[in-house]
């Protein structure tokens, strides 16, 4: 039994460890915009991108957490090997992009980790088709609805502001983009924080220390921690890539960008699919960029980008499946 406990401590340790890694490595995606454009320093914008990925805990229930607790492998296969191997694969993917600079999404890393760590204990049957169908659709709906809703957003600030000399629309977008910059923050911790709460209930189902899955308060209060002070620790080799290299943003369209991500993360947080945040800010400074000119936006790094969101399912279930199989070699199970 106490050997049992040390595995359930050290398993929660290491979920939060890669909530506390998500907050750093997606970091970028909260701030990016707001420090390309000098609205806030990047010590001040951490600190704002960090309180709003706590306060997301009072705001947004658990329905993203049950999808990936319970949605998209069978509960029944799920061993302490199994999760301790997922969160490897998911880790070990994150640190790999993030030395590259490379803003791929955390979330579906932690999917694929999970998923290739439960194949490989028991085959492609553990699989949940209909959780994997929605978080796959959504890989290439997120950043498109990010993209449209940037996109749209400034060809109607173009308009509506079209009389109004620059230097009042810049005076004015400094302002308002704060507040878009926390409403991404709400959605991004509102998302991505409760990953980690079903993965932590999965250890603690496992265990036998809950009775059914369902996420106990004191997982989300130290979900939503972990993923704020990981956010305060920063990423910026990503917010160098997200905030200047795909295109050069202003702070009215750094506040187009965020606003049109935080309604495709806060849409599919809503419906408890867990999308990807990297994946809806990219389209949307795309779609911001895009109103310039084509030429306006960096295609090269853009596909770079998209190449990474290719490999990430497939690489993190790569790493897991292996780091299973050498516990196995060494009679861990």
């Amino acid at each position: 039994m106490h050997s049992d406990l040390l595995v359930v401590v050290v398993l929660v340790l290491v979920a939060l460890a890669f909530d506390f890694i998500n907050g750093f490595h997606d970091a970028a995606n909260s701030i990016a915009t707001v420090v390309s454009t000098r609205v806030l320093s990047p010590g001040k914008a951490v600190i704002w991108a960090a309180f709003f990925n706590f306060a997301a805990a009072f705001l947004f229930g658990v329905a993203v957490a049950r999808t990936i607790g319970a949605g998209m492998v069978d509960v029944k296969v799920l061993t302490f090997t199994v999760i301790f191997a997922g969160l490897f694969g998911a880790i070990a993917w994150d640190l790999i992009t993030w030395y590259f600079g490379l803003p791929t999404s955390s979330s579906h890393a932690l999917i694929g980790g999970y998923g290739g760590a439960a194949i490989a204990k028991a085959g492609m049957g553990v699989i949940i088709p209909s959780g994997w169908i929605k978080t796959l659709v959504f890989i290439v709906v997120s950043p498109m609805i990010g993209l449209g809703a940037g996109l749209g957003l400034m060809v109607a600030i173009f308009w509506l502001f079209r009389w109004m000399p620059p230097g009042r629309v810049d005076q004015w977008f400094r302002r308002l983009q704060l507040l878009s910059a926390a409403f991404f923050s709400l959605t991004h911790g509102g998302n991505d924080a409760q990953k980690t709460m079903g993965i932590i209930a999965g250890v603690l189902l496992t265990g036998k220390y809950i009775d059914h899955f369902y996420i106990p308060l004191p997982v989300i209060a130290a979900a939503y921690l972990a993923i704020a002070c990981g956010t305060l620790a920063g990423g910026w080799r990503i917010i160098h890539t997200m905030g200047s290299k795909i295109t050069k943003l202003q702070p009215v369209s750094g506040f187009a960008a965020e606003t049109g991500a935080a309604i495709a993360v806060g849409t599919a947080t809503l419906f408890g699919i867990p999308v990807s945040t990297t994946h809806a800010i990219t389209g949307a400074i795309v779609g911001v960029g895009s109103t310039k000119r084509l030429s306006a936006v960096r295609w090269g790094v853009a596909s770079q980008i998209v190449w990474a969101w290719v490999l990430t399912i497939p690489a993190a279930a790569g790493l897991a499946a292996a780091m299973f199989y050498l516990l196995g070699l060494v009679g861990i199970r």
